[in-house]
């Protein structure tokens, strides 16, 4: 019986450990795209179900939330939806980082919305910060 130092390591070993070896990280997932796909979409999935759930708390407990002000977060959260639907683009994750910034901006119409705004870039940053991680990019 052979010890595990003397066994041979197989094809898939060695792939990984010439990946490795050329400066190329392995995530250890088998889609690492896929997965940031779907963490991108899922970001966006939850910004838009907030935005849309937000609208009646900030109307009752914020004080005035005007007509334009409902449509704006309508409008995000149309977009967002739309932009998690088109995460396989690459231009995609830059649309997103504008929308962060276009809900930051809406902050100007109400205060929470500038909260919201905070929370949902810190939360893109992370997901770009882990899409960096995985692919490189």
């Amino acid at each position: 019986m052979t010890s595990p130092e003397e066994r041979p390591s197989s094809a898939a070993e060695e792939g990984s450990s010439s990946l490795a070896g050329a400066g190329q990280r392995r995530s250890g997932l088998r889609n690492p795209e896929g997965a940031v796909r779907g963490l991108g979409a899922g970001t966006l999935g939850l910004e838009a179900l907030v935005l849309l759930l937000a609208i009646q708390p900030i109307r009752v407990v914020g004080g005035e939330l005007s007509g334009a002000a409902i449509a704006v977060i309508v409008a995000l959260a149309v977009a967002a939806v739309a932009l998690a639907g088109m995460m396989r683009r690459p231009w995609a994750w830059h649309a997103g980082t504008v929308l962060q910034g276009a809900l930051l901006l809406a902050g100007l119409l109400h205060w929470s919305l500038l909260a919201l705004g905070i929370i949902f870039a810190l939360v893109w940053g992370y997901a770009l910060h882990v899409r960096r991680v995985i692919l490189g990019r």
